[in-house]
């Protein structure tokens, strides 16, 4: 299985999938054209990879901002995670925030609640 490692642009997050250590990593802005489409084969890589994950699956979110339509495709992300945790993996999701960014930290709380998969919320200075 490959790793995906795509880099940033203005309308999509950068994207570090590392099946050898267990991380998976958005980070930047995600208001794509279409987000399905951006956001499908990352969603084929996960459920690729739970087929034969590592031990501890840590999905890191360091987003700064997202539109409604990447909110929907996060809460795939999010449900395809839940499905393999605690069969051969054990998923953490590590939100990151801004500091006074009270968006991005209720929308991490809200994903929390609605998920059952353990949440590590972590401010930051800056994504």
């Amino acid at each position: 299985m490959e790793n995906i490692n795509l880099g940033g642009t203005p309308k999509t997050p950068s994207v570090n999938f590392n099946c050898e250590n267990g991380v998976i990593e958005l980070k930047g802005r995600s208001i794509p054209e279409n987000s399905v489409e951006f956001y499908k084969p990352l969603n084929n890589w996960i459920e690729k990879y739970g087929e034969n994950p590592q031990k501890t699956t840590v999905f890191e979110v360091k987003l700064e901002y997202f539109n409604t339509s990447s909110s929907k495709c996060l809460l795939d992300i999010f449900k395809i995670l839940e499905s393999i945790n605690g069969t051969a993996t054990e998923v953490k999701v590590k939100w990151y925030f801004e500091k006074d960014d009270g968006d991005m930290q209720e929308a991490g709380e809200d994903y929390q609640a609605l998920i059952p998969l353990p949440f590590i919320m972590i401010e930051v200075e800056e994504i």
